[in-house]
């Protein structure tokens, strides 16, 4: 059997804390592959704690571990972006850092790969959140595929597998504004799937706050589906048909001569907070649309290398270098008198 090659984009962001029980978890799981020859990427994306050293650590003491440390903090859907730009293997797995996703799994998504899946997605059967955060996230998979124009497996995040013809098709995809569930549903390709519970955190507070996960979920719903502004036309519509029928009624009444009850104020009100929120509502939406084509009319990078570990090379240096050798080039010959 011809060895496997296998690399696992890991976003690292704040995770002094859980990165000695990930190295623990994850070394024995990835030797006990066969015929598999492995690497991990670390994508650091700008940690202010002690993260980037304990990942360079863990690099100088293994080079397997391989680390892309991003110039600031580009967000999680970006830093797995720069790790799948860097990853060239026959099968790469997503996964997060914070230990949710189990490194226990990567056997069956190897195997389910090995039976001709080139998607390999794992399905939550149960989550460990509860309170209004499961609220949150069952709210979201229930509505996005109401909305979305095309269907995307319920229950599965950015964790999975995907082959090599699928990672160069995902890295064709120019997209700033990134909704990795989507987008990997998008390329197509045949899928196979895998059940697990979705585990706690084992240690730190969540990174998505209730703000970035809101923009997560907008970012996914905008990206994908026209529905949201079809939905506004029609109620728009709407709208205007039952404003005209009424006027019509009123019409007809003051022609035939009668009498019609005042108008009060609060049904003034009323009826003007209600068509000025919709007309808010619908600016907003456009405004939602609008900005994410002027944020992909920009094609700023969707995100900058600092340092490369183990994994490519170092664009940085490399351009520091060229440019010292053009510079050398161009300045004009001196001479020197010999004493």
């Amino acid at each position: 059997m011809r060895t496997t090659t296998l690399a696992i984009v890991i976003p690292i962001y704040n995770e002094e804390a859980i990165l000695p029980i990930l190295f623990k978890r994850l070394r024995p799981v990835c030797e006990s592959l066969e015929e598999v020859d492995w690497r991990v990427i670390f994508v650091n994306d700008g940690s202010r704690d002690r993260s980037r050293e304990m990942l360079l650590e863990q690099h100088f003491k293994d080079g397997r571990f391989a680390v892309i440390d991003l110039s600031r903090n580009f967000g999680h859907q970006a830093a797995i972006s720069a790790g799948l730009a860097h990853a060239d293997a026959d099968a790469v797995i997503v996964m997060d850092g914070d230990l949710q996703d189990p490194p226990e799994l990567i056997p069956d998504m190897l195997s389910a790969w090995r039976d001709g899946g080139k998607v390999i997605l794992p399905v939550r059967k149960s989550r460990a959140e509860r309170g209004l955060r499961r609220f949150g996230f069952n709210l979201f998979h229930r509505l996005f595929a109401w909305l979305s124009d095309f269907r995307m497996e319920a229950d599965t995040g950015v964790f999975g597998l995907l082959d090599r013809q699928a990672v160069a098709e995902f890295n064709r995809l120019p997209e700033r504004h990134r909704f990795i569930p989507g987008l990997r549903a998008w390329i197509g390709f045949e899928q196979r799937k895998v059940f697990y519970d979705r585990q706690e955190r084992v240690g730190g507070k969540p990174k998505q706050s209730l703000r970035r996960l809101i923009n997560y979920a907008t970012d996914g719903i905008i990206s994908f589906s026209l529905k949201p502004l079809r939905l506004m036309t029609y109620m728009g519509a709407t709208i205007s048909a039952t404003g005209f029928v009424l006027a019509l009624v009123f019409i007809v009444k003051r022609l035939a001569g009668v009498e019609t009850a005042e108008t009060g104020f609060t049904t003034l009100v009323t009826l003007i907070l209600f068509l000025g929120g919709i007309q808010l509502l619908g600016i907003g939406l456009l405004g939602e649309y609008l900005g994410r084509l002027y944020d992909e009319v920009k094609q700023r990078p969707l995100y900058i290398v600092n340092k490369r570990y183990g994994v490519g090379s170092n664009e940085s240096a490399d351009l520091l270098s060229e440019r010292a050798a053009s510079q050398m080039a161009a300045a004009p010959a001196v001479k020197y008198d010999r004493w």
